[in-house]
């Protein structure tokens, strides 16, 4: 196999990335309906400690992400990207299956762990699609991934509920064989995408997460996007931290409402990111785009936010759904501010803003709704934890006004 990659291995390379980002979703939506009972099976069924426990996993988790997802980016722009998205892949392979055979909440804290360290190689394989994919069809490339997380956000919990009810251990074993079969799959058609002559010496100061987002200063306009990364995906973790509880507040949801909601976003997400990306980003340049998203969102949040019936909160999914734009628009934009040599850091850096957002968002957004909702506050408005992320996205698309064209961005 060649080094590098070629004109008639990038399809295949760039197909094995995006099953990749796929099977890492699904393997992580599989565990999700069943890792509460598991846990809680192990204090005995109480509700609270389980709670205690599940929230320690969610933070350990988001902490590895925020470490590692530097650290790989930079070792993949010294020994290539290859090497770290296979020993990445492989790993979280192994890791499902230590997590089917935990024996005590230990164990399963371990894996946990070890999951938030491999799952960070998204940052490297986003890496691999700025070193294979020319400029001007990266952010279409970088829309295709977030479809493969929309595909696997759909298929992963309905298939791990499905599992469950048969064994909670069961969709462990599941992820386990998806994320091992991808890898052997990788060993034969993933070649490398990062010459020698561009690969660059791997530094500590340079692959911890802040000084790997120090490269977000290197050059103008990076700091402007790593703010509206940073406020994205803030707001964005509203809905993992409160949405089943909120919904079920106010909207009287059972457990398949909201799985039919969860699925229905995903299916749209897949539409936007899929099909709609590459001739909105034609049309409008990749700034565009991200502005266009950014409105989109804090429009569907509002919506959320304020709908006093299920049946008007599903009004706010169309415009929700076009919140897809964001990502591949910023990624876009911030890949061609940095040289090749530094894609993986510049992954690494943006990975590592979204573990620092998954540290506080969870905080942030449950303790704004447990105040929303006490009986004792002078107003009883369940949906400001969501206005609060409408609010981010505003403040968001207003910080991109500062963009301005340079010498590499031409988005």
């Amino acid at each position: 196999m060649d080094a590098t990659v070629t004109t008639g291995t990038r399809k295949a390379a760039v197909g094995f990335i995006f099953i990749t980002a796929l099977l890492d979703v699904m393997s992580l939506g599989l565990i999700i309906p069943v890792l509460p009972a598991l846990v809680k099976g192990f204090v005995g069924g109480d509700t609270a400690e389980a709670s205690r426990w599940v929230g320690l996993f969610g933070t350990s988790w988001a902490l590895m992400q925020l470490i590692f997802s530097s650290v790989l980016g930079a070792l993949s722009d010294r020994y290539g990207r290859r090497p770290v998205i296979l020993v990445s892949v492989f790993g979280l392979g192994l890791d499902y299956v230590l997590m089917a055979l935990a024996p005590g909440l230990g164990w399963l804290w371990v894996g946990r762990i070890i999951s938030g360290i491999t799952a960070a190689s998204f940052s490297t394989a986003a890496a691999y699609v700025a070193d294979v994919t020319p400029v001007a069809g990266r952010a279409k490339a970088f829309g295709m991934m977030g479809a493969a997380w929309g595909v696997g956000f759909v298929l992963g919990p309905a298939i791990g509920g499905a599992l469950g009810d048969i064994s909670p251990r069961l969709p462990f074993w599941c992820a386990a064989v998806f994320a091992l079969a991808n890898g052997v799959y990788g060993l034969f058609v993933l070649p490398e995408s990062l010459p020698p002559e561009r690969r660059t010496p791997f530094r500590w100061r340079r692959a911890n997460p802040f000084g790997a987002m120090r490269l977000l200063m290197s050059a103008p306009g990076l700091p402007t996007l790593g703010a509206v990364v940073f406020l994205f995906q803030l707001a964005h973790n509203v809905l993992p931290s409160i949405f089943v509880l909120y919904t079920g507040y106010r909207y009287h949801w059972s457990p398949r409402d909201v799985g039919v909601s969860l699925a229905a976003t995903g299916l749209a997400n897949i539409v936007v990111q899929a099909v709609l990306v590459g001739p909105v980003v034609k049309r409008l340049g990749e700034r565009g785009a991200l502005r266009l998203g950014l409105a989109a969102g804090a429009l569907g949040f509002a919506i959320y936010g304020l709908a006093p019936t299920a049946t008007l909160y599903w009004v706010g999914l169309p415009f929700f759904a076009l919140s897809g734009f964001i990502q591949p628009g910023v990624q876009g934009l911030m890949t061609r501010r940095v040289g090749a040599s530094e894609q993986g850091r510049l992954q690494g850096a943006s990975s590592s803003i979204q573990g620092v957002t998954g540290l506080i968002g969870p905080g942030l957004f449950t303790s704004v709704f447990a105040w929303s909702v006490d009986g004792r506050r002078g107003a009883h408005m369940p949906g400001i934890a969501v206005l609060v992320a409408a609010a981010l996205l505003l403040v968001g698309l207003g910080v991109t006004l500062r963009l301005r064209d340079d010498a590499k961005a031409t988005g």
